[in-house]
């Protein structure tokens, strides 16, 4: 009895409850992202004007809605599971892509040195510097809002963290005895950054990865919010949010859903992101 109380405390010592419940939550929200077309009970664009701010389930509505409906009769449910798999693949895209940026630019800073490294820097306090909700506002006020150019201004938030991150942790790597000995024999820069040095600093690369997901799902949101975001006829979680706004007093239930979503989901990246740097940031051990 003691020697399996003794596991269990060793289990919850290395997972939280907290962690456990935000990895149950991130992978629900996974699973309705990729069989997003499989389980929406409507499709998310349908209307139906005679089901117009139908109360959800919980408030005296219909199994029809489960959630309710909107102003214009859609349902709310489905909306939601389309939503959370649009602002997923644009939080994830996104991060990846000022991984990759931040990464690049960091290596180059660290292999360089000298002018390269003063211009990468210089970057790094710029961006760093400016309000970057205001860059995204007046980028898209002049360029349009089309989702490529959404989901890439949306992949520059963020970079500059990765890139200072890279590139000391570069500068440390290369001054080691392993990246010296691969040199030696001659290895490129490629094969050296690429294979040697990038696997050894993946766990804070993927640490700080965790820190910048919710950032960007609530940047997401907030321009889907001012209509500078995801436009109709697709939708997000801000883009249901902007639109609910307009039914606070009447029909409450089509903005709380995302709302909660936004919430959970970020806080669930948050507690994830914080245990990886725990468990695997050399410097808090």
């Amino acid at each position: 009895m003691t020697h399996r109380r003794s596991a269990v405390r060793r289990f919850f010592d290395a997972w939280p409850p907290m962690v456990l419940m935000a990895i149950a939550w991130l992978t629900l929200m996974l699973i309705i992202a990729l069989a997003a077309d499989y389980i929406r009970p409507y499709d998310f664009k349908a209307l139906d004007l005679r089901g117009r701010l139908q109360p959800p389930v919980f408030m005296g509505g219909s199994w029809r809605h489960i959630l309710g409906s909107d102003e214009l009769g859609r349902d709310v449910l489905s909306r939601l599971i389309e939503s959370i798999r649009v602002s997923l693949l644009i939080a994830l895209a996104s991060t990846l892509i000022a991984a990759v940026v931040g990464v690049l630019l960091g290596f180059a800073a660290a292999h360089f040195r000298g002018i390269v490294e003063q211009l990468v820097q210089v970057l790094i306090d710029l961006q760093a510097s400016m309000p970057f909700l205001i860059i995204a506002l007046a980028v898209l006020a002049f360029f349009g809002n089309s989702l490529m150019l959404f989901v890439l201004l949306m992949g520059l938030h963020g970079w500059e963290r990765i890139a200072r991150i890279s590139r000391g942790l570069a500068i440390s790597a290369n001054e080691q005895g392993y990246a010296s000995a691969v040199r030696d024999l001659g290895a490129g820069p490629w094969r050296i950054y690429g294979r040697h040095i990038l696997p050894n600093i993946a766990a804070t690369l993927i640490v700080s990865m965790t820190l910048n997901f919710p950032e960007v799902i609530l940047l997401e949101s907030g321009l889907s919010f001012l209509g500078l975001g995801v436009q109709p006829p697709l939708t997000s979680l801000g883009n249901m949010v902007g639109y609910g706004r307009e039914y606070m007093q009447t029909a409450a239930w089509i903005l709380l859903a995302p709302a909660v979503v936004i919430i959970v989901t970020t806080l669930s990246v948050s507690i994830l992101g914080d245990w990886l740097r725990d468990r695997l940031d050399p410097t808090l051990r």
